[in-house]
């Protein structure tokens, strides 16, 4: 619940992008505006390799569970900002800049929320069913956009008239975010913490120190090489296929939330299929299919998405793209944690994720507006597909986690 409490305030900033962009970022074209709200989006994501330290370093030193209670209040905080933030209109360059600190806070927050839950999903699962049990990350991190896209809905066909929306019902699922982080955090509180953490603790071993982090250096390449494809596809079926539908397929915005939202339904369910599938046959198999079928098949289904005018076989070209996907998304969380020791799991996790995320997942709506302002959409399909080859090389060349896992061991 904590989880999904995180990247629905996360997301309801994608969701509510097409509302409150012009509030902060006046142009005359929606492109232009919608390019300045995803620059946002990509700058606050180099805060989380920050985040990741921090919050991993004291998940591996004071404990899980001060670590996941600590990361939702902080995206309360960014939650709150938002949602009281003067628009441009009346504080001018300032607003802006505001929107940016609260990101950076939900970055931060963000950061380490990654590492200290794989960290904590992984240890508490039965090791038979860990890759079931993990994949649930994703099905509360799907779940948060998918409650951001329910919040919409709600505003959109029942309470608020469109241009009530942009003038102040943007606010709402901020105040509602911050609201639920408060509970979240309430929740946190009473989790036990996890057996593998109290057991190296008591041998007095160093705990979540950047020391004895850089002692894994192939693991934290792995963890580098593991994402980048798999987050850039990620954030590009998720976050800029909202933008996209919208812009480059032209559907209403109500045609576009519901694509959307039903494309996520369905990501969710794969999710705990794939992780159980991992459990019975290795978790390389299915990062190989990943890679394979997104180099192949993402150019083909996002060209022929751009051209398609019917809502319908835009929402299937978007569930073909997550039969792929999903390869990635359901285990890539349990594969990292099983590279690393308990004394330094959480960091291992968050820090080389954050970082990876940062540079090819949390750019990439701004990287696809970029060629589409530019006239050359289409690039944008081919760096993708290239990013994924590259995570394909190292999928086929590393060891099945499963089998070669780290889960007990306490260094």
């Amino acid at each position: 619940m904590g989880n999904l409490v995180e990247w629905y305030d996360f997301y309801a900033y994608t969701a509510f992008a097409l509302y409150f962009a012009p509030a902060f970022f006046p142009s005359n074209d929606p492109v232009v505006q919608q390019l300045n709200a995803a620059v946002l989006f990509a700058a606050t994501f180099l805060m989380r390799p920050l985040g990741g330290w921090l919050f991993g370093f004291l998940a591996d030193r004071y404990g899980r569970r001060l670590s996941l209670t600590v990361s939702v209040l902080f995206m309360c905080f960014g939650s709150l900002i938002i949602a009281l933030c003067p628009t441009y209109a009346t504080i001018g360059f300032a607003a802006p800049v505001v929107l940016a600190l609260a990101r950076i806070i939900q970055g931060l927050s963000l950061g380490g929320e990654y590492g200290a839950s794989a960290t904590y999903l992984s240890e508490v699962a039965d090791p038979k069913h860990r890759g079931f049990y993990s994949s649930f990350q994703y099905v509360t991190l799907i779940g948060g956009q998918l409650t951001a896209i329910i919040v919409l809905l709600l505003l959109q066909k029942v309470f608020l008239t469109e241009q009530e929306l942009k003038d102040w019902g943007w606010r709402i699922p901020f105040f509602i975010g911050a609201s639920l982080a408060i509970f979240a955090a309430v929740m946190r509180r009473d989790l036990h913490e996890t057996e593998q953490f109290t057991e190296a603790k008591k041998q007095s071993k160093p705990m979540g120190s950047m020391a004895g982090l850089l002692k894994y250096p192939r693991e934290l390449l792995l963890v580098v090489g593991l994402t980048a494809g798999g987050t850039a596809a990620f954030y590009t079926f998720t976050t800029y296929m909202q933008t996209f539908v919208k812009l480059s397929v032209g559907l209403t915005a109500d045609q576009t939330t519901t694509v959307i939202f039903g494309t996520l339904i369905f990501a969710c369910i794969l999710q705990p299929i794939y992780g159980a599938l991992s459990d019975r046959f290795g978790r390389k198999p299915l990062l190989i299919f990943f890679g394979i079928a997104g180099t192949l098949c993402t150019v083909p289904i996002l060209t022929t998405l751009q051209t398609t005018k019917s809502p319908f076989v835009a929402f299937l070209l978007i569930c073909g793209a997550w039969v792929f996907v999903a390869g990635y998304t359901s285990i890539n969380a349990v594969v990292k944690a099983e590279l690393f020791p308990t004394n330094i799991r959480a960091m291992g996790v968050g820090v080389p994720y954050a970082l990876t995320v940062s540079i090819f997942g949390g750019t990439a709506p701004a990287v696809a507006l970029y060629f589409k302002q530019s006239g050359h959409e289409q690039y944008f399909y081919y760096y993708l597909s290239g990013i994924i080859f590259l995570s394909l090389i190292i999928y086929a060349t590393m060891r099945d986690t499963k089998h070669n896992s780290a889960m007990h061991r306490h260094e």
